[in-house]
């Protein structure tokens, strides 16, 4: 009985442990062209765009952002996710998804098999912030 209560403390241990750095690593870096810094963006507020010319006005391209992430503990919308909540901090309302790169079938097995942990996912895409339209001014 003891052993399983062990057991169970140290796997729950170890899942939560990986699960905390295992997750999603993002990184940003901000870009030169950034000509202000503006307070921070809820994530849930964050568009994401897959090209440029879907944005409907100017932008500003504020932060490259680079996503990487263990294919076992999340998935792409997740790592879109923490994609938003990095751009949201540089005060970008906006995300445009670049590269993406996912893990074969295969690689994902072996890697679970021999190593217990799944293949790493990456994402890159640039925070922008979109400025607000332009209002006729009243007369």
């Amino acid at each position: 009985m003891k052993r399983t209560v062990w057991f169970v403390l140290a796997l729950s241990l170890t899942v939560g442990l990986c699960s905390t750095a295992c997750l999603r690593n993002t990184k940003g870096v901000v870009l030169g062209t950034a000509t202000a810094t503006r307070p921070p963006v809820s994530w849930d507020k964050v568009a994401v765009y897959r090209s440029a010319a879907d944005i409907p006005g100017k932008y500003e391209e504020v932060v490259l952002l680079e996503s990487t992430a263990d294919t076992l503990w999340t998935t792409k919308a997740g790592m879109w996710k923490s994609m938003k909540r990095k751009a949201g901090g540089f005060g970008c309302n906006a995300i445009i998804l670049d590269a993406e790169t996912e893990p074969k079938a295969g690689t994902k097995v072996l890697a679970a098999a021999l190593f217990g942990m799944g293949a790493e996912r990456k994402g890159r895409a640039i925070g922008i912030y979109i400025y607000p339209a332009e209002t006729p001014e009243k007369k």
